[in-house]
């Protein structure tokens, strides 16, 4: 007899197509039948060691978040609520460029101290891996949702180049190229950049193109964070357009947003360029989260040269007062690369979390607020706090606009990312929040998305840019990762005042046909593993 048989659910299958009623029977972590509208057609049911009665829920594929920063939280958290609770199945990890492996003792250190305001520091986790298959071993050890990754350029550059501002040498290009295919071989995805942090926005195109052409070697994916979401912007995104063409490469736009000031109401220039694209024949694909403010690190919006050598080398140029000035002048008055060319408007820029708890005076507070309250300048402010907290702190940028947020979750490539950081006092609460926020807010609420195909952008499509032939749909045969949930109170329950509040309304999450959330609550199964590409 069959482990489970969920009856009487609404199946909303991943596809886009209308839901219906049937009893879905479980086992082995499959999904083994499928009975449509069986009560009412009176045939024999079928029977299961448990049955579960889904009468008047919604179940459909688990989510899959295109980009996550859970790389250490996956291991250090076995619980892993913000995303479990939110019906996330699958995350993809490794983003922006910069994670965990491949690296050496040196970059390792680098990178930790790097991305400490994305992941923290990483004091209670045990870095025994090096590779991109020692890192997926770990993570198979047993973890609470499956995660695939994402092979990082800057790392890869970091290790191969190191932080200075150059170009690679031959030698140094053949090294990155020779990472990238035996991270690619020992399972990764595909690529991911961060082209506004360092090192990684040091890369040229050709560069770039070379390591795609890798990728695009072993069937997988590049994932830039471009070198614009502000001044410039559309260029950027037509500079990912034209490079991975160049390269024969598939494209993911990460967190495909168009911010500040100078793009408000332009999100129909950009899907413009998108479906020209489509149309000529690229693979393309885009995530985006369902809010208007974006989340970083606030050394991230320092100028490039003054991010060049690491970690140690910015804290040395902060310390020194001509050189902070120099900082001071390329954000506040010309715009820096790392604030996408957008002078600073330190109102927008409100401190979310810190690594020394003793400065948790500053979380909650923009760096104007913080400004006034302490009777001194906002550069002030920022440069004391990078130096006090060793570059740790996170922000949210208040620089986004409601109706570009629409116009993009509505595009035919569109798919589901939280790009969610679970340090801080404060995070965003996207990390707690994106996928019932599009089922609460965007659908029921406002209607912007039916639900079927809402369903479809957080499930099948990401299951196909990730290549992935048994998840993303309610299917016989198909992996059971499942999400029940009620369409009529489904909502975020994180706020910007309380982020880390679980959903409402999703009492079910299977990973592998078994139950890691029951009745609104975590149990301690951790079925999750390492969802890995195969080899060329």
């Amino acid at each position: 007899m069959e482990e489970l048989v969920i009856r009487d659910a609404d199946v909303v299958d991943g596809s886009g197509a209308d839901s219906y009623r049937a009893d879905v029977v479980v086992d082995g972590g499959r999904i083994v039948s499928i009975v449509k509208e069986a009560a009412a057609a009176g045939c024999q049911r079928p029977k299961a060691r448990r049955e579960l009665d889904a009468e008047g829920l919604v179940l459909a594929p688990g989510f899959i978040d295109m980009h996550a920063h859970s790389d250490l939280a996956l291991l250090r958290d076995p619980d892993h609520s913000a995303k479990a609770a939110q019906g996330v199945t699958l995350e993809v990890v490794g983003q922006d460029g910069l994670s965990y492996a491949p690296v050496d003792d040196r970059t390792l250190g680098e990178v930790r101290r790097a991305i400490a305001g994305w992941n923290g520091p990483g004091d209670d986790v045990d870095f025994d891996w090096r590779s991109v298959g020692e890192y997926l071993d770990r993570l198979d050890r047993g973890i609470a949702v499956n995660a695939a990754y994402l092979i990082p350029q800057g790392t890869v550059r970091a290790l191969a180049v190191g932080w200075d501002d150059r170009e690679a040498t031959p030698a140094e290009l053949e090294r990155m190229r020779r990472l990238v295919a035996e991270g690619m071989e020992q399972g990764a995805v595909g690529m991911s950049s961060g082209l506004t942090y360092t090192p990684g926005m040091y890369a040229k195109d050709a560069e770039l193109t070379e390591l795609c052409r890798v990728v695009a070697e072993y069937g997988g994916y590049y994932c830039p964070h471009h070198r614009s979401y502000g001044a410039g912007a559309l260029e950027a995104y037509e500079e990912m357009v034209e490079l991975t063409r160049e390269a024969g490469c598939p494209l993911h736009l990460a967190h495909a947003t168009m911010n500040f000031g100078v793009n408000r109401g332009r999100a129909p220039e950009l899907l413009t360029l998108l479906d020209e694209a489509l149309d000529g024949g690229a693979d393309i694909t885009l995530d985006t989260y369902p809010y208007t403010p974006g989340c970083t690190t606030l050394a991230a919006l320092l100028p490039s040269w003054a991010s060049e050598g690491g970690p140690e080398q910015i804290l040395e140029r902060l310390a020194d007062d001509d050189t902070a000035e120099r900082i001071r002048h390329h954000m506040e008055e010309l715009g820096s690369d790392g604030s996408h060319g957008v002078p600073m408007e330190w109102e927008t820029i409100e401190i979310s979390g810190t690594g020394d708890p003793a400065l948790g005076e500053y979380v909650g507070r923009t760096v104007q607020e913080s400004a006034r309250l302490r009777g001194e300048s906002p550069w002030t402010v920022v440069r004391q706090l990078l130096l006090a907290d060793r570059l740790a702190p996170t922000i949210l940028q208040h620089v986004g606009h409601e109706e570009n947020v629409r116009a993009i979750m509505r595009h035919r490539v569109h798919t589901g990312g939280s790009d969610g950081i679970l340090q801080g006092a404060k995070p965003h609460p996207r990390a707690y929040g994106t996928f019932p926020h599009y089922l609460g807010h965007y659908v029921r609420e406002l209607g912007v998305l039916p639900l079927e195909e809402c369903v479809a952008h957080l499930t099948s499509r990401p299951a196909a840019r990730l290549r992935l032939p048994d998840r993303g749909l309610v299917r016989e045969g198909y992996r059971a990762d499942l999400v029940l949930f009620d369409r009529a109170t489904v909502a975020a329950g994180s706020t910007y005042e309380e982020p880390r509040r679980l959903p409402t309304g999703i009492p079910y999450v299977l990973v592998d046909g078994r139950f890691v959330m029951e009745e609104g609550r975590r149990t301690d199964v951790l079925a999750g593993r390492s969802v890995r590409r195969g080899s060329r």
